[in-house]
């Protein structure tokens, strides 16, 4: 690897990769930069002066490959090319782990801005603020509305069960990472488990969609939709109520996940749900729970960071404090739910 090499890219092995698969499309010399802001894959951009590309790859020294699966996101994005889903055009899959050390894929650079505060939507205005909230529900919409088996992803995930079966995985994750007492956290999943509703029809389902995983134009057009490391067939409702939580999140007063919501003239949770319910034509009414679900599940993730970060395994600024917002997300998960 040369100085110009960012960690986990050696630029003269995707050069020569890139010449086997893809002549010609590689005219000069690579050089790349990492992106920041993703949640554990590794994503760069690689330019050879002329052109931009993207490069995904698992975490350094990852040792879960099921959790950082680059063939199940390179087929997602190639499946849904061609839909009214915006996805960026894949290149190239490598599943040899000899060229980078790990599995990775190449995609085409797409333009856009992933907004991730309400300072940045201030900016633009409370009327095109709205407009990329409306975006960001109907393309929602649209993923939901793509029929898996005509895309080629009628194997993608097992519908059946799907709900039970996520239950099942985040109370494991919560009870691997316990350290502390969680006031209300068992009572929040006791609730879920009695409560469990019946799912409607599967759909391809995006697992963390909100809004700095899209990309924006300046035309305030959705050009990519990104991040699919949890994709897989299953319920819908549970990206429409994850999208719903991380909005809601501003009543727990967590500084550290996206505020997006609260920048004027994005909707608000009512006016979001309606305008999915009325565009998609699905049954919310059972929603409530999976919005209590979509709370459990932040609550456990940022349990998970915060026992990792007291364990000694996690270094950077910010963690200290991540613990302080797992029980406003219980509270609230159980406030959602509450008899």
């Amino acid at each position: 690897m040369t100085q110009q090499d960012p960690p986990g890219l050696d630029l003269a092995r995707l050069r020569a990769h890139l010449d086997e698969q893809a002549p010609g499309l590689v005219t000069g010399a690579l050089t790349a930069e990492v992106v920041q802001g993703g949640r554990s894959n590794l994503t760069y951009v690689v330019t050879d002066g002329r052109s931009r590309w993207v490069v995904r790859r698992p975490p350094l020294g990852h040792v879960l490959p099921t959790a950082h699966d680059m063939a199940r996101e390179h087929r997602v994005i190639s499946a849904l090319r061609g839909t009214a889903v915006p996805v960026p055009g894949t290149i190239t899959l490598c599943q040899d782990p000899e060229v980078l050390g790990a599995p990775f894929y190449v995609m085409e650079y797409v333009e856009g801005t992933p907004y991730r505060s309400a300072a940045e939507l201030e900016a633009l205005g409370p009327e095109r603020t709205a407009g990329i909230a409306d975006a960001l529900v109907d393309t929602l919409v649209d993923l939901h509305a793509v029929v898996p088996d005509a895309v080629g992803l009628g194997d993608f995930g097992r519908p059946e069960g799907f709900l039970e079966r996520q239950l099942r995985r985040w109370k494991k994750q919560l009870d691997a990472s316990r350290s502390r007492d969680l006031p209300g956290v068992d009572q929040l999943h006791e609730r879920l488990a009695r409560r469990l509703p019946a799912s409607g029809a599967p759909a391809i389902v995006h697992g963390d969609y909100r809004l700095d995983n899209v990309l924006v134009n300046g035309e305030d057009r959705i050009t990519a939709v990104l991040d699919w490391e949890m994709s897989t067939l299953g319920d819908p409702l549970t990206d429409l109520a994850l999208l719903v939580a991380y909005a809601e999140r501003g009543k727990a007063d967590l500084e550290f996940v996206s505020n997006v919501s609260s920048a004027p003239g994005y909707p608000g949770t009512d006016e979001v749900i309606a305008r999915y319910a009325r565009r998609s034509g699905r049954d919310i009414s059972a929603l409530n729970w999976y919005i209590g679900f979509a709370f459990f599940k932040l609550a456990v993730i940022l349990e998970g960071i915060y026992y990792r970060f007291s364990q000694g395994k996690t270094v950077g600024a910010g963690f200290d404090q991540i613990g302080d917002g797992v029980a406003p997300l219980v509270a609230l998960g159980n406030e959602t739910l509450k008899d």
